[in-house]
C-alpha cells in the first residue's frame, strides 16, 4: 500500500457508519416478518434471535480481532487456528455469501425506486449495473472516501424512521402497548422464514473486520463503534416494527409494498417518500460496504496462493485491490438476476457455517495461546463458550429445518446452498493437485 492511502484511515464515526451498512442499512427487509409470525411473535424474535445469534457472534469477532487486527479478518484467525485448508473453506463460503449478499442490495434499490418511478422494474438490469460499478468506482478511491459516504447514507436512512415514529406519537390517539408475547398458532416453516428474516437483517459483523489494518486505533475504534451500530439497528428495527403493528396496516400489504407503503398510511405521500428514499440510501450504502469487506478476502487469499495472484495487486495511487473489487463486481453483475427470497436463504446457510469455523477458531486459540495479548476477552472459560456457541447454532439449525420441513419453495434455495458449502472440498482438492505443497499448510 502507498504511503497516502495508509495514512488515511477509519475513524469511529465512519467505522460505525460503514458497520451498520454492512449488518443492516435499516429495516428494509423486515417488511413480511409480521405476515410470517404475527404482531405477537414479531418482539419475540426481534429480542431472542439476536441475543441467541448476534452477541455470541460479536463477543467472539471481537476477542479474535482485538489478538489479530489484520486485513482478511476472519479468513486469517480461522488459517492460524485451524491451517490452509479451513482457512480456504471460510473464505470461499465467505466470499460466495457475500456475493449473494451483495446482489440483494441493487434489487431491494430497485424496489424502492418504484415508489417513484413505477415502471423501473422494466429497467432493473441496466439500474442495477449502475450501482454496482459506481459503488466499484468509490471503493477503488479507497476506505476513507467509503467512509465519508456511509455516514452521510446513514443520515439519510435513519433520519426517516425517526420522522415516522415521532410524527405517528403525536398523532395516534389510541393506546400504545406491546402485544402479548406468544408463537402460538405459527406454522413451522413460516417460523424459519421469520428466523432467516431477522438473521438476515442481523448478520455480517466478521465482514467488518477484514480491513482492521485501515481502521484508527482498530481494537478501540472497533469496540465503540460495533455497540453504537447494533443499538443503533435494534432501536430502528423496533421502531419501525411497533408503528407497523400500531398503526393497524394490513401486514400482506406492507410485505408487498414495503415501508414506504406504511409512510403512505401513517402520514401521506411526503412521509412515504421520504422513507423511499431512505431505501435507496440503504440499496447504495449497503452494497458499497459489503464490497468494501468482501474485496480484501480474494487479495489475502490470492497472497496464499489459493486464487491468481492477480488478485493481490494494489491500485498504483489509492492503495486498493482494484483488481479484486473488479472482479467481485462482475460475478453480482451475473447475480442480481435471483430472486431475493432465494438469495436470503442461501446467504444465511453459507454465513453460518462460515462462522462456525470462526467459534471453533476462537476455542482452539484459547486453548493453543492463552496468554496471548487479548485487550478485549469473553468472561467465560473453554467450557463456557462452547455452551454460548450452542445459542447461535440452535437458531441456525431451526430456521434451517423450517426451511426443509417446507415442500415448496425453500427448499431449491436451501439445495443450492448445501451444494455450494460442498464445493469447497472439491476445489480444495483441485488446489492441492495443482500445488501439492500447500497441502502441509
Amino acid at each position: 500500500m502507498s504511503k497516502a492511502a495508509s495514512v488515511k484511515r477509519l475513524r469511529p464515526l465512519q467505522l460505525a457508519a460503514i458497520i451498520f451498512l454492512t449488518i443492516s442499512g435499516g429495516p428494509y427487509g423486515l417488511e413480511s416478518l409480521i405476515s410470517y409470525v404475527g404482531d405477537h411473535g414479531v418482539f419475540i424474535l426481534l429480542i431472542i434471535t439476536p441475543i441467541l445469534w448476534d452477541i455470541p457472534t460479536i463477543f467472539t469477532i471481537l476477542e479474535l480481532n482485538s489478538m489479530m487486527p489484520v486485513t482478511g479478518g476472519y479468513y486469517q484467525w480461522v488459517k492460524h487456528a485451524l491451517g490452509l485448508r479451513f482457512a480456504w473453506y471460510e473464505g470461499w463460503w465467505t466470499w460466495l455469501y457475500t456475493f449473494v449478499d451483495l446482489a440483494i442490495y441493487p434489487v431491494l434499490f430497485v424496489e424502492y425506486l418504484g415508489f417513484f418511478f413505477p415502471e423501473a422494474e422494466a429497467y432493473k438490469l441496466p439500474v442495477c449495473l449502475i450501482i454496482i460499478w459506481s459503488c466499484a468506482l468509490l471503493n477503488i478511491r479507497g476506505i476513507v472516501p467509503v467512509g465519508k459516504f456511509s455516514v452521510i447514507l446513514g443520515i439519510i436512512i435513519l433520519a426517516p424512521f425517526f420522522i415516522l415514529f415521532f410524527y405517528f406519537l403525536l398523532h395516534h390517539s389510541g393506546p400504545l402497548a406491546l402485544p402479548s408475547p406468544s408463537l402460538e398458532g405459527v406454522k413451522f416453516p413460516a417460523l424459519g422464514l421469520a428466523l432467516y428474516t431477522v438473521m438476515w437483517n442481523f448478520l455480517g459483523w466478521d465482514n467488518v473486520t477484514t480491513y482492521a489494518e485501515e481502521v484508527t486505533q482498530p481494537i478501540r475504534t472497533y469496540l465503540v463503534s460495533v455497540f453504537t451500530a447494533f443499538a443503533l439497528i435494534f432501536i430502528v428495527y423496533f421502531m419501525a416494527l411497533f408503528i407497523s403493528i400500531q398503526s393497524g396496516m394490513n401486514p400482506e400489504t406492507l410485505a408487498e409494498e414495503g415501508f414506504p407503503a406504511l409512510g403512505v398510511f401513517v402520514g401521506g405521500q411526503w412521509l412515504g417518500a421520504l422513507i423511499a428514499v431512505g431505501g435507496l440510501a440503504s440499496g447504495l450504502g449497503l452494497y458499497s460496504a459489503v464490497l468494501l469487506s468482501v474485496s480484501r478476502i480474494p487479495k489475502v487469499m490470492s497472497d496464499d496462493e489459493l486464487l491468481p495472484p492477480q488478485l493481490h495487486r494494489l491500485h498504483p495511487k489509492f492503495g486498493t485491490p482494484y483488481i479484486s473489487i473488479i472482479c467481485c463486481s462482475l460475478v453480482v453483475s451475473v447475480m442480481v438476476m435471483l430472486t431475493f427470497a432465494d438469495l436470503l436463504i442461501i446467504d444465511v446457510i453459507l454465513y453460518g457455517a462460515a462462522l462456525f469455523l470462526e467459534f471453533v477458531a476462537l476455542i482452539i486459540l484459547r486453548r493453543r495461546e492463552p496468554d496471548r495479548p487479548r485487550p478485549f476477552k469473553i468472561p467465560l472459560n473453554i467450557a463456557g463458550l462452547c455452551i454460548m456457541f450452542l445459542l447461535p447454532v440452535g437458531v441456525y439449525v431451526i430456521a434451517l429445518m423450517g426451511a426443509f420441513s417446507d415442500a415448496g419453495g425453500t427448499l431449491t434455495p436451501v439445495l443450492i446452498a448445501l451444494a455450494t458449502l460442498l464445493s469447497a472440498e472439491v476445489i480444495w482438492q483441485l488446489i492441492i493437485w495443482r500445488k501439492p505443497q500447500l497441502k502441509s499448510r
